[in-house]
């Protein structure tokens, strides 16, 4: 697989990775067994960009990896990315102090089974506590060899450059796909400009952009997807309908319509990373084509045409999951 660097000075990794937030079911059920034939394809394959978060399901998605790592003693053959700073349950908030970034990366730790990640981000930035104070805890994270680099994830490119002239920051991550470009708007050009990592989350639109046929009505009461005002009507049927466009595409190409989907996104976005979620491996092996998979000027002013920017209907998230994220486009 292609490899690129994750931060100016980083390690090379393959440009997908895997995104690890369904290894806790939290898109359908699944069984740890699932989850690391999954990994074990990811390295057969190249993906060795792993994704993670304390809070996918709850820790664990990280125990699943911890798991796998100590029984086949591979930890070393695989880039880890988690993240801290979102305090879940009844008394939901975004807690970037000091004391609470510390417990969230000694328990990430301990769950994943290793004295280090390559990659820490911040989740969500809570505005109370200054990105100059935040950085600080970051930096003394590195100096004391529990991460190796710094991520922030859904900030404005304002943030990055503020927290970018303190340390430099490795990568970034937002959501980026056919239905969402905004970081077209300043992201990939500011990250570009600090020698940091762009990095796609959700690149298959939460499952849209794949040649799954998804039925919102089946989706379990807890799916993110449920009540986002895209996968509801009479957004959904309108974004149906786009979509089957790009998979006639797909089909006339020969290739699955993930694989050209991520694909764009390589284009749009050079030297970009990818990280979509999978717990199949078939379809972990369908993302991980699009790595060297090379699109025309013709192909891509097709799907240009057929799906403009802003072509989707409906809000990227519901009010009450858009909280945290900046949008200061």
């Amino acid at each position: 697989m292609r490899k690129v660097r994750l931060g100016e000075n980083g390690p090379l990794v393959g440009a997908v990775g895997l995104g690890c937030m369904s290894f806790g079911g939290i898109y359908g059920s699944t069984t740890r067994e699932d989850s690391h034939a999954t990994l074990k394809t990811a390295l057969d394959l190249g993906v060795n960009h792993l994704d993670v978060a304390n809070i996918y399901g709850a820790g664990v998605c990280e125990e699943v990896m911890g798991d796998f790592f100590r029984a086949n003693g591979n930890r070393d053959q695989f880039v880890i990315a988690t993240k801290g700073g979102i305090q879940t349950g009844p008394n939901r908030d975004f807690i970037n102090t000091k004391a609470y970034l510390t417990a969230c990366i000694d328990a990430s730790l301990k769950r994943l089974g290793t004295d280090h990640v390559e990659l820490y981000y911040i989740h969500r930035r809570d505005h109370r506590v200054p990105i100059e104070d935040v950085m600080e805890t970051l930096i003394g994270f590195i100096e004391a060899g529990k991460i190796g680099a710094i991520g922030f994830s859904e900030i404005a490119p304002a943030t990055l450059v503020q927290a970018a002239e303190i340390h430099p920051v490795a990568a970034v991550q937002s959501e980026y796909s056919l239905w969402t470009r905004l970081p077209e708007l300043g992201m990939l050009r500011t990250c570009k400009s600090l020698g940091t990592s762009f990095v796609s989350f959700s690149p298959l639109g939460r499952g849209m952009l794949t040649d799954v046929e998804l039925d919102p009505a089946s989706f379990a009461a807890d799916d993110f997807r449920k009540p986002n005002p895209r996968f509801t009507e009479p957004h959904f049927s309108s974004n149906v309908g786009s979509v089957r466009q790009l998979n006639a595409i797909a089909r006339r190409e020969g290739i699955p319509t993930a694989t050209l989907a991520l694909a764009w996104t390589f284009h749009r976005a050079e030297d970009s990373i990818a990280i979509p979620g999978t717990r199949s491996a078939d379809h972990l092996t369908e993302n991980a084509a699009a790595a060297d998979f090379v699109l025309s000027s013709d192909l891509l002013d097709e799907i240009e045409d057929l799906l403009p920017f802003g072509w989707a209907e409906g809000s990227r998230y519901t009010e009450a999951q858009s909280r945290g994220v900046e949008n200061s486009y």
